[in-house]
């Protein structure tokens, strides 16, 4: 698993992004320590915010599942996502995920995304496509109350102040100095000599599965 580590540049916060499982379908894990800061944001929200780029995204379908269950709490900006759509016509995603206190550390929260990849052009050297995943912005929305200046500053967030209302709140980032940039996701990738039996297969599944429904709607169909 890849970790990229933010220290944050207010008394010891820090925010950790790691990558679980492997392939196409993973999982985002999102750890964020406040130190002194979260003595500032006791009974606040904390979600972290971050971009995902257009070889990755994340399944609404999937998101809304989760947050039904109260598993996962999001907000996808923009919140219409094509699932179907391949790296090289993708749009940028924004995910503010909601972060839930941690019970092993105080002033701790993490939280779990499940990440995509999106399907890349093919490729003549067998290598997996790179994904640069950026460091994680840490929020925190307070629904009124301030934050000291020292270590939180006001954020164009247009969010809920939780992941299951409608109602807007004024949201507040901590600065952070990277220690590493980017999170990594590698994502496999087809091979272009593959291309001409790839077009062959699925054509002739194409026309196999055609020639079965013809041959059910001419059997069962009701044409009368």
């Amino acid at each position: 698993c890849a970790v990229a580590d933010v220290q944050a540049a207010c008394r010891g916060s820090a925010v950790s992004q790691e990558l679980l499982q492997e392939g196409f379908h993973r999982e985002l894990l999102v750890r964020a320590e406040l130190g002194a800061a979260g003595q500032q944001a006791g009974g606040c929200v904390v979600a972290a915010r971050t971009r995902l780029p257009a070889g990755a995204y994340v399944d609404p379908d999937e998101l809304a599942s989760l947050r039904l269950h109260n598993v996962t709490q999001a907000v996808l900006i923009p919140d219409v996502v094509d699932v179907e759509a391949p790296e090289y016509s993708a749009p940028e995603l924004v995910v503010l995920l909601y972060l839930q206190p941690d019970p092993r550390c105080s002033h701790c929260f993490r939280a779990v995304l499940p990440v995509h990849g999106r399907y890349h052009r093919p490729a003549g050297n067998g290598q997996d496509a790179v994904v640069a995943l950026k460091s994680a912005e840490v929020l925190a929305c307070c629904c009124g109350a301030l934050l000291s200046a020292e270590c939180w500053e006001p954020a164009e967030v247009e969010a809920p102040c939780s992941g299951s209302g409608d109602h807007l709140c004024q949201w507040y980032s901590a600065a952070h100095k990277p220690a590493y940039e980017e999170l990594i996701l590698q994502v496999p990738v087809g091979l272009t000599q593959h291309s001409s039996l790839v077009c062959v297969v699925t054509l002739l599944a194409t026309v196999l599965c055609s020639s079965l429904i013809l041959a059910a709607v001419c059997k069962y169909g009701d044409f009368s």
